[in-house]
């Protein structure tokens, strides 16, 4: 039986606004695919990969921001956005891997929790490949990747009918000083991090995709095909 095919759909800097609309396109995408019952080998969805073009701030489901918060944030330059996704506030900017898997859960044999768990997972296994093998993932409510104390991968998905949006943000090089205007995803007395800060140089997001496609591909258990191959 050949594995599930996810379509790898990669920009390079973009506005966050952008992504929202791309990953809007391939939900509405998904959503009229047929259903679990398709072949082996059938498209499972789509994996979105960027960089934030700007810093901007998002609150989840939970909130995570009043009103004179967001209007404090827009006067730094930010831009705000409420989002459908779990959790609470983040920053997302330059700087920043963003992964948003829009896949049908039922095609990859997954349930949310364990889709949660796999994010995670890649994250780690990136970490790791940077020599970092203190990453880890904590339970409830410490989703995301930790190194010690420090978050240097957060995570909010949203799931509906079995398809998955939104995914992780993976600090690379980011301005860490945003983060300092809030308190990320709600956690008091717990700080960030980013992967140049942890290793002393300079890392770039082009730098760590290879190695995240990688982690992907052997923990989700799938192919990836780029975005102009033919269905």
């Amino acid at each position: 039986m050949r594995p599930p095919a996810v379509r790898l759909v990669r920009r390079s800097r973009m506005p966050y606004a952008e992504l929202l609309a791309l990953q809007e396109r391939w939900l509405r995408r998904l959503q009229a695919a047929p259903g679990p019952e398709a072949p082996s080998g059938a498209e499972a969805g789509a994996l979105l990969l960027c960089e934030p073009a700007g810093p901007v701030y998002t609150s989840g489901l939970r909130g995570g921001l009043t009103p004179e918060e967001m209007a404090r944030l827009r006067a730094l330059g930010a831009e705000v956005r409420a989002t459908g996704r779990g959790g609470l506030a983040t920053f997302h900017g330059p700087g920043q891997l963003l992964c948003h898997p829009v896949l049908d859960l039922r095609r990859l044999g997954l349930r949310l929790r364990t889709h949660v768990a796999a994010l995670e997972a890649c994250a780690v296994r990136l970490c790791e490949s940077r020599g970092l093998q203190g990453a880890r993932a904590r339970p409830p409510p410490y989703t995301g990747v930790w190194l010690g104390e420090r978050k240097v991968c957060a995570i909010g998905v949203r799931c509906g009918r079995h398809i998955t949006s939104h995914g992780l943000a993976l600090n690379c090089s980011t301005d860490l000083g945003w983060f300092e205007h809030i308190v990320p995803c709600g956690l008091v007395g717990t700080g960030v991090t980013s992967l140049s800060e942890e290793l002393r140089r300079h890392v770039t997001v082009d730098e760590v995709i290879p190695p995240f496609l990688q982690a992907f591909k052997e923990t989700y258990k799938c192919t990836l095909i780029s975005e102009d191959s033919p269905n």
